[in-house]
């Protein structure tokens, strides 16, 4: 039984979209936008988006992960859930927005990644 596996990834792709999306979004600036101009311009557009990102990954999250509990015991499924969220933000972190990194920190991730490799060949799913 894989799908239950690919829901928890895909639940975790859209939980590293939330994340991202809960960094940069503003509620404050969002308003003054819209008081200040009309829904259709830029100004409120752009701070829209990342607002817009939060829902549609949190939604998305949500119903991934709820797929994936029906099949895989909810302890090991929220453990690799966390753990690919973590990886994919690390790795996002240090492709896309270029943050530093240390030989440490790979080795610790490939610890986590170890560990999801383990509970999935040895879950009770």
């Amino acid at each position: 039984m894989i799908k239950p596996w690919i829901n928890i990834l895909i639940a975790a792709i859209f939980e590293t979209g939330w994340t991202y999306a809960l960094k940069y979004m503003n509620f404050s600036q969002l308003k003054n936008a819209y008081q200040a101009d009309s829904l259709m311009s830029k100004s409120v557009g752009t701070e829209l988006v990342p607002f817009l990102a939060y829902i549609i990954s949190g939604g998305g999250n949500i119903y991934f992960l709820s797929l994936a509990l029906k099949d895989i015991p909810t302890s090991t499924a929220i453990a690799v859930w966390t753990a690919f969220s973590l990886v994919m933000i690390k790795i996002c972190d240090i492709f896309i927005f270029k943050t530093s990194t240390s030989l440490m920190e790979f080795f610790f991730m490939t610890l986590i990644i170890v560990g999801i490799i383990g509970l999935k060949n040895y879950s009770a799913s």
